[in-house]
């Protein structure tokens, strides 16, 4: 082998290192640009007043909250975690939305409205989930462990809800607005109150594709407090009735 031919096979060898040294980037990129494209895509699927992608760009707080979140998570796992902290605070002032950047979110979440949603460092949450604005997940001890919910894929949580501690809001759940949950909610309930209790459970899982749209219904959930008094008044009613058939009896 020639000098000449080794140093062309020497400048080959460089190119292919160069090569390979941006094809990581490269595909971090496209990964980047396909994701940005599917959450606005969520938003278009999700909120029937949206009108262009600028629209979105310019005028959604919650798009805006995730995307800041992405890059401060990518900084928290580098251990740059002053940089990841001051990154969510800054996007908490200008979206009224507050994620930890340790806190880990699926593909295709979208949050609504937004103002007043926090989730905190240990939080988890799945594919396909939709929360409304004055959420929190919120955690219930101080120790340095898992201490915040994981919500499960396809969960809808209303708004003003309150989930605290560190357990799992299963597949498919529904969380009523006001709702402060403080236990396990099962597969596909769905869940109200203070606590929370379940009012709705589907015992038969049915798979939601991701591409399908959420159950966003959040709004017609059964009224507990009224199926409760309605229950006592016909008891009520049935005792009164045979109340008065015992006096009529003894009356005789």
């Amino acid at each position: 082998m020639d000098y000449a031919q080794g140093g062309y096979l020497l400048q080959q060898g460089k190119s292919s290192a160069r090569e390979d040294k941006f094809q990581p980037q490269m595909h971090q990129e496209i990964h980047m640009f396909n994701r940005l494209k599917e959450d606005i895509q969520v938003v278009f699927d999700r909120d029937p007043a949206v009108r262009s992608v600028l629209e979105i760009l310019i005028c959604y707080p919650g798009f805006h909250a995730l995307q800041f979140h992405r890059v401060s998570h990518w900084l928290w796992q580098k251990n740059f975690f002053l940089l990841a902290r001051t990154l969510s605070h800054f996007t908490r002032l200008v979206t009224g939305i507050e994620i930890h950047p340790g806190a880990r979110i699926g593909r295709g979440f979208f949050i609504d409205h937004g103002m007043g949603v926090v989730i905190g460092e240990t939080a988890e949450i799945g594919d396909n989930c939709t929360i409304y604005h004055g959420v929190t997940l919120g955690g219930t001890s101080w120790a340095k462990e898992k201490r915040h919910p994981t919500l499960g894929n396809n969960v809808v949580v209303g708004a003003g809800a309150k989930i605290l501690g560190p357990f799992l809001v299963a597949d498919g759940s529904k969380i009523g607005s006001n709702s402060v949950v403080v236990k396990p909610v099962p597969e596909n309930a769905t869940v109200v109150g203070i606590p929370a209790r379940v009012v709705v459970s589907v015992a038969k899982h049915q798979d939601v594709k991701r591409s399908e749209r959420p159950d966003l219904e959040h709004g017609k959930i059964p009224d507990v407090q009224e199926r409760t008094t309605t229950q006592l008044t016909a008891k009520i009613d049935a005792l009164e009735q045979r109340l008065n058939e015992l006096e009529t009896e003894l009356g005789k």
